[in-house]
């Protein structure tokens, strides 16, 4: 009796073990950038960003985001500014390695995607090699938004 006894306690166990990992969960952000303006992409996407994945991360649970870049963030994430307007905008040029370095840390510690809008680029004629090697181009920011809200990802607009 006490050997059914001791297996039903255990089964209960891990039954509740069992439980509490299926309500730990993964969080989802799409963050539809198009802001120009540097202060706001510091305190609304980087440092959020941060923030947010910390905040889950105390309750058990993950997550994950994409970035959607179009409008007037492109010169963020471009380590070549030769040969684009952007070259001639002293704040981007003035904190481009601070954001490189800051972005190339929301990737590798904290498994952001980012994506920029192909037809964006073709009509502001930039080219992918002038990106940062982490950016993805997608066929448009509509449809990469699109993809992304399928996927379950809600939706964050940074202006």
């Amino acid at each position: 009796m006490k050997k059914i006894i001791n297996i039903l306690i255990a089964i209960s166990l891990s039954t509740a073990l069992l439980q509490a990992d299926s309500k730990t969960g993964v969080k989802k952000a799409l963050y539809d950038l198009t802001t120009g303006n540097i202060k706001v992409l510091k305190k609304k996407l980087i440092h959020n960003i941060i923030s947010n994945t910390k905040y889950y991360a105390s309750k058990h649970e993950e997550l994950k985001v994409r970035v959607v870049i179009h409008g007037d963030a492109y010169k963020f994430f471009m380590h070549d500014l030769n040969n684009t307007k952007y070259a001639y905008e002293p704040i981007v040029v003035k904190n481009q390695k601070e954001l490189a370095k800051s972005f190339n840390n929301l990737v590798k510690n904290y498994h952001v995607k980012f994506w920029v809008c192909g037809a964006g680029m073709k009509h502001h004629n930039l080219k992918k090699e002038a990106f940062y090697p982490f950016v993805t181009v997608v066929h448009n920011a509509m449809t990469g938004l699109i993809d992304a809200q399928n996927d379950g990802y809600a939706y964050v607009p940074i202006d």
